[in-house]
């Protein structure tokens, strides 16, 4: 069963996502960021680049012909692709089939509409019996 993380009081959401993205690849798992609005995949896609300073997040579209060989994928399409252990959520919905892989992370900004959808699918991944972790990024070390 999918296990699912919820990182709450996320400073800046797209920053912690490529943080998250050079951990997974660290620990040699594959990544993909579902990013359904243009803007969010533009902007992910920008950040992985000089995120972190001294290198980058190696990444693609999901649709790239370097996309079995690429650690961290990134795709606005309902459909996943096969081979990626964990999902990054940057919608505002459920991700379609996020059940099909190990884990699912959730990041929450402290802004009133993000946590107002966030509770929305917490909510649904509980109802459903998914065991939830819970990350008070303002809670500090």
């Amino acid at each position: 069963m999918t296990s699912i993380d919820f990182y709450f009081n996320a400073d800046h959401r797209l920053q912690l996502a490529c943080r998250l993205a050079g951990k997974a690849v660290s620990q040699g798992k594959r990544l993909l960021v579902w990013a359904p609005q243009a803007d969010s995949a533009q902007s992910i896609d920008r950040l992985m680049w000089t995120t972190p300073a001294t290198g980058f997040v190696p990444h693609c579209m999901a649709h790239d012909a370097l996309a079995c060989e690429t650690p961290v994928l990134s795709s606005a399409a309902a459909t996943e692709p096969n081979g990626c252990d964990i999902l990054l959520n940057l919608g505002d919905e459920c991700p379609p089939s996020f059940e099909r892989f190990e884990r699912l992370l959730e990041i929450v900004s402290r802004a009133g509409e993000d946590r107002k959808g966030a509770r929305k699918r917490y909510r649904f991944y509980r109802e459903r019996g998914y065991p939830i972790a819970d990350h008070d990024l303002a809670a500090g070390p």
